[in-house]
């Protein structure tokens, strides 16, 4: 407390200076009873404990609104605040759901696209075992034929069916056993054929020239050759006769 001039008395504060103190005052005890406030109390409770102490400074502007205005706007911007980085973490963690998700579904397509090249090349890879299984049960399927007359004609026999030159057994073999008594290596040096220089060879007595008109392609172009004969003799006499079946005597 100042001292006063005059001795004995004490220097009395005038209207203005009482005003001043009392509003410092009061601002004090506002600004205590705002740090006793709880951190989640609302602008209601706030706003009751600056009501209940209202504050007039030296100019007389009510202070205690302003102060009030100012704790709800910062309240308002915390919570903003807080959304934003609500927000912010929403949105990255839906980032790396779709990120997540992306890999996965490149994951499992460049899977799919394994397995189903991995089936393809396994398809592939039966077939082809498939298809040399096939090929080498056709060649154990191929008949052996025996190298005796049976075995020639029979053979022979195979290749005209599958040429689409008609004949039987029967027939063929009648003409043989006529013709060269079932041997191969049979000439005939005697007939006009022979004089004119193209003897009757095999086993059917073909002639050069007509051995080799109607020689049947696949089989060797050899006269004495047994099949070759054979089919070459049936193709002529089906061209000429309808059949080696037709064929009864010297042709």
């Amino acid at each position: 407390m100042l001292a006063s001039s005059t001795p004995g008395r004490s220097r009395r504060l005038n209207k203005t200076q009482k005003l001043s103190v009392a509003g410092v005052s009061a601002l004090g005890a506002a600004a205590l009873a705002f740090s006793l406030v709880p951190a989640e109390a609302g602008a209601e409770t706030s706003t009751q404990a600056l009501t209940a102490a209202p504050v007039v400074v030296a100019d007389g502007a009510p202070q205690a609104r302003t102060v009030q205005a100012s704790i709800i706007e910062q309240h308002s911007t915390a919570e903003s605040l807080v959304k934003a980085a609500d927000a912010a973490r929403a949105k990255a963690a839906a980032a790396k759901a779709k990120t997540a998700a992306q890999a996965k579904a490149k994951a499992e397509a460049a899977a799919d696209a394994k397995a189903r090249a991995a089936a393809a090349a396994k398809a592939k890879a039966d077939a082809k075992k498939r298809s040399s299984q096939a090929a080498s049960r056709s060649v154990a399927r191929k008949p052996v034929y025996a190298n005796n007359l049976d075995g020639w004609i029979r053979e022979a026999l195979a290749i005209m069916k599958e040429k689409g030159i008609p004949g039987t057994y029967h027939g063929l073999h009648k003409n043989i056993m006529r013709e060269s008594s079932g041997n191969p290596r049979a000439i005939n040096n005697w007939d006009i054929n022979a004089i004119n220089g193209v003897p009757s060879k095999g086993l059917l007595q073909v002639i050069k020239p007509t051995f080799d008109f109607y020689h049947v392609a696949g089989t060797p172009k050899d006269q004495y050759d047994p099949v070759a004969n054979i089919t070459a003799a049936a193709n002529y006499a089906a061209d000429k006769y309808g059949s080696i079946d037709n064929v009864n005597s010297a042709y």
